[in-house]
């Protein structure tokens, strides 16, 4: 499933065609995806401009002029692709081919924007694991689908005073801590692995053991939250992991996965200087764990 810097990465590539435009027309071409689309979804969205495009954890919003928001989940392997009217004026490069099975092209809207044209997104899911939903924007933050959700990992707001609180106590695994998304939104299995890795934590280690008892954080977990943000920020820089079945907006595929520093390289040498240790993996709550047993402690 793409994780958040996947997520960002298609955000920021739909944002300039989107934000601004007048939606013209939507075709719905199956009654679902994982789940049915809501009840007059493509005549509720047409007509309505776009005033934002944001990001929530790992889904997409789309603000509407009328206070509606579209709500829209990649799942396991959707994607999108922007085709302009105008074809010089084709966003973004394309290292790949973007080419897509019409039969897994199931959403598309229609757009029009002043001065500079028509365009069409296609949403393509082969596996049909995503979803799209409306809700007004008054009660977003009540909606079950984001009323629990933690802070975002990309800000201040992630601190280690904010860590050490949401630790204190814990009896569960550091990388499962971690995983939880109501303390933390949008965090997955690919960063969680990285930042421990940066930061020299083992992800074995019981959560709260980084708290002391005055539930101010050690010094082992003052480099944790600057480490998260690290390698949150290097992943959208570099336009997301892209593994398996994601793509950037424009077609073109990120290239993080060649920056990883701990996983998927089970067996090889550690990448940290001075460290003669070897990256191991396991098995956590179902989900492969990537780490060095030697510098993270």
């Amino acid at each position: 499933m793409p994780e958040l810097p996947e997520v960002e990465t298609v955000r920021r590539g739909l944002a300039p065609v989107m934000e601004g435009a007048r939606i013209a027309a939507v075709e719905v071409r199956r009654a679902n995806l994982r789940f049915p689309f809501p009840a007059k979804f493509a005549e509720r969205l047409e007509g309505r401009t776009v005033t934002a495009m944001g990001r929530r954890a790992k889904y997409l919003t789309v603000d509407l002029d009328d206070g509606m928001v579209l709500i829209m989940h990649l799942g396991m392997s959707g994607s999108f692709r922007i085709e302009m009217e105008a074809e010089n004026s084709q966003p973004g490069v394309f290292h790949h081919d973007r080419s897509k099975k019409p039969a897994h092209d199931h959403v598309v809207f229609h757009l029009e924007r002043a001065g500079s044209g028509k365009a069409r997104v296609t949403y393509n899911d082969p596996r049909r694991f995503g979803f799209m939903d409306l809700i007004p924007r008054s009660t977003f933050d009540l909606h079950p689908l984001f009323c629990d959700l933690g802070i975002e990992p990309t800000g201040n707001a992630l601190s280690e005073d904010y860590l050490a609180a949401c630790f204190a106590g814990k009896r569960t695994p550091l990388k499962a801590a971690l995983l939880d998304q109501k303390l933390i939104a949008g965090l997955g299995n690919i960063y969680v692995c990285e930042a421990l890795h940066g930061a020299g934590l083992s992800p074995k280690r019981l959560a709260g053991s980084l708290t002391r008892k005055n539930g101010t954080p050690s010094k082992r977990l003052r480099p944790l939250a600057a480490e998260i943000r690290r390698v949150i920020a290097r992943a959208i820089e570099a336009g997301g992991s892209s593994l398996r079945d994601h793509r950037q907006a424009d077609g073109s595929l990120g290239y993080f996965q060649h920056q990883f520093s701990v996983y998927g390289r089970e067996g090889e040498p550690c990448p940290k200087r001075d460290c003669e240790g070897t990256v191991r993996r396991m098995v956590q709550s179902g989900r492969s764990t990537f780490y060095c047993p030697a510098c993270q402690r």
